[in-house]
């Protein structure tokens, strides 16, 4: 790869952004006067955003995004949603974009433009406006702006007022050129395009005989895939379906033991304190693996009637061996329950000996963000002392449509189940041979993986930069450069950690772009 983006952090930035804007708009388009200097410092560089386009380190071009008003263009034609016949709710505006002359094949132009749009779209921005150079504007047009009022300017300096949108984008050459946003999300996932058509179709009643034909499918699959012998599907996250197997750990009675070693199997304690359960909990270090002799330890000291663990800890990557703690428990008549939401779907799961798990179907199964999975092995009856909503046995007591659902969720994930089986035992490998090649590729760069290699699920990779470098930095600049990354949420922000997440499996070509852009951002 050539050319790669990033946002201008560094002290040396502003001297390279100041010179290029010199030699563009001073030497090159006489907009201002020479001096001595051969440095132009933009009016409002304080309040820009400043994207670069690198190569071999050194700048090549770069773009200035400003979204305080009013802009430039509305000081010259009047506030630019006058001007326009559909005015955008959010837009900013392009205060310069340059590229050295050296680097004007196309490629810089192009790159820089994705940014720009990757950019907008994450932050919120609906359209971009900028001041286009009159001797640029087969570029421009190119690039996806379209001219929305008359030249502004100097004879020598002459500007046309022109607008980026998504629709202008999406009809634009440079959009066609464009790479797709590769999704390194543990959540939601990309969606494979029979998935969207299935989500797209006109929705049909929950009451009718197909709905209730595709839930049985479903529900058939989803139990051939992990041994369960029942599975219920509720609207919602898996926080709620961790939230209804509290409740069905709450009528088992009795003290349980809950195992931490990271953020989510903390949550499962809160989902616990809140359902008013007795329970202790088992600590490990966030990304290490529990030792099986002390919890063999904590089992027999503790007389528990139930255990809850976190089978992928999201968190921080690493896969608890739930079949080891499971036969811990049937030992000693204890019930199990495990979380399996970024399991299921990466790596086998078997759930013939768990009496309750959740799942979801917007990770590994690859289905839209939206269904909360709850299996178990046991029949279960209503109970009124439940809420409504969380009560399993009154989803089997109803068939699994007590209440109204959504046939678009029900649909999409119909499809994604589908596309696993038939991809069958294949798609386990490939999951691990892509997190085989993204996790040998970020050692060699001086990145840690954080939880040890034979404990650690292929969905999700958790990278610990070398010292001095910045998680969140690294993770907006490989936003610009088409990576979406884990790392804003709070558990990560704090521990500077970046995480890789494979729930559906990469090209491996991307895998190599992405370490290729990840060295040169690290070598800087």
């Amino acid at each position: 790869m050539t050319y790669y983006y990033r946002l201008a952090v560094m002290p040396e930035d502003a001297e390279a952004i100041h010179r290029l804007n010199y030699r563009t708009f001073v030497e090159e388009i006489p907009q201002h006067s020479p001096d001595a200097t051969g440095r132009l410092i933009d009016k409002f560089h304080g309040e820009n955003t400043y994207m670069l386009c690198m190569k071999d380190g050194e700048l090549a071009g770069m773009i200035a995004l400003r979204a305080a008003r009013p802009f430039s263009l509305d000081e010259k034609v009047g506030p630019v949603e006058v001007s326009l016949d559909d005015p955008p709710e959010n837009p900013v505006e392009v205060r310069l974009l340059a590229v050295d002359p050296a680097h004007r094949s196309g490629r810089a132009f192009f790159g820089m433009l994705q940014a720009l749009v990757n950019w907008c779209l994450r932050e919120g921005y609906d359209a971009a406006v900028i001041s286009g150079t009159v001797r640029e504007l087969k570029l421009y047009r190119r690039l996806g702006f379209v001219p929305f009022a008359e030249p502004v300017g100097t004879e020598e300096a002459r500007y046309v007022p022109m607008i980026l949108t998504p629709a202008t984008y999406a009809d634009s050459p440079a959009q066609r050129l464009g790479r797709p946003m590769v999704n390194f999300l543990p959540g939601p996932v990309t969606l494979a395009e029979n998935v969207r058509a299935a989500l797209m179709q006109e929705p049909v009643s929950h009451r009718s005989p197909q709905y209730a034909r595709r839930l049985a499918s479903v529900q058939s699959y989803l139990k051939s895939l992990t041994g369960a012998r029942y599975v219920q599907l509720l609207q919602g996250t898996g926080t709620l379906a961790n939230d209804a197997v509290a409740a069905q750990l709450k009528r088992l009675g009795g003290r349980g033991l809950i195992l931490v070693n990271g953020e989510f199997g903390r949550r499962l304690c809160d989902h616990a304190a809140r359902n008013g359960l007795a329970f202790d909990c088992l600590t490990q270090d966030y990304g290490q693996p529990f030792c099986m002799e002390a919890l063999s330890a904590q089992l027999d000291a503790g007389q528990y009637a139930w255990l809850w663990t976190v089978h992928c800890e999201t968190s921080t990557g690493v896969l608890n061996p739930l079949e080891e703690i499971a036969s811990l428990c049937r030992a000693r008549g204890i019930r199990i329950a495990a979380d399996c939401a970024s399991s299921l779907g990466t790596v086998p799961v078997s759930l013939r000996n768990i009496d309750f798990a959740s799942s979801v179907s917007g990770k590994g199964l690859a289905g839209c963000t939206g269904l909360a999975i709850v299996f178990y092995n046991e029949h279960l009856s209503p109970d009124t002392a439940i809420p409504r909503y969380l009560d399993v046995g009154s989803y089997e007591a109803a068939g699994g449509i007590p209440y109204t659902q959504s046939s678009n969720l029900l649909f999409a994930l119909d499809a994604a189940l589908v596309n696993l089986s038939e991809a069958a035992d294949g798609h386990f490998e490939q999951v691990r041979l892509a997190a085989r090649q993204m996790r040998t590729g970020a050692e060699s760069l001086g990145f840690t993986v954080l939880a040890p290699e034979e404990a650690t699920s292929p969905g999700v990779l958790t990278l610990v930069p070398p010292s001095g470098l910045s998680a969140r930095a690294l993770g907006d600049d490989l936003f610009l450069n088409g990576f979406r990354m884990h790392y804003e949420s709070g558990y990560l922000a704090e521990r500077n950690w970046l995480q890789a997440a494979l729930m559906t499996v990469p090209d491996e070509a991307d895998i190599t772009r992405f370490l290729d852009v990840l060295q040169k951002l690290a070598a800087e």
